[in-house]
């Protein structure tokens, strides 16, 4: 996409702390980190969130998060890492391009991916169950 800025990151048009490179992704440093070391994995090719990119591309997106976060945790080091993915503008999505971020987590880092747990309801339940027997096979 033409007005995407991490398209541009990821083909290079606009610089950035690349930390990897390969043909299918850019893994840069976050300008609005979180916490010390939190990287952006960047597709080069452009897909708005998780439903649009293929399914091969995704795996090996995965597996470079747990490349990059291993070799992270030794180099920093750091005392665990969140690996975290939005899709959508209400799960605090900003940039309309799928990626995923790396974010180390030190001890009392104040640094905050975490949610009030609620309860699952008899009610939730069933209507969930209901509506999700086609992802069965039901």
């Amino acid at each position: 996409m033409e007005d995407c800025i991490f398209c541009k990151i990821a083909a290079g048009e606009i610089p950035s702390a690349t930390i990897y490179e390969d043909d299918d992704f850019r893994v840069i440093l976050d300008l609005g980190p979180a916490t010390k070391g939190h990287a952006l994995i960047l597709p080069k090719e452009h897909y708005a969130n998780i439903t649009e990119i293929p399914d091969e591309l995704l795996q090996k997106a995965i597996v470079l998060a747990k490349k990059v976060v291993t070799y992270m945790m030794k180099a920093l080091p750091c005392d665990g890492y969140n690996v975290v993915q939005n899709n959508g503008e209400a799960a605090g999505q900003t940039v309309f391009h799928f990626h995923i971020h790396l974010i180390p987590r030190y001890k009392g880092d104040g640094a905050g991916v975490t949610w009030q747990q609620g309860k699952l309801t008899d009610e939730w339940k069933a209507e969930i169950l209901e509506k999700t027997k086609g992802l069965r096979g039901e």
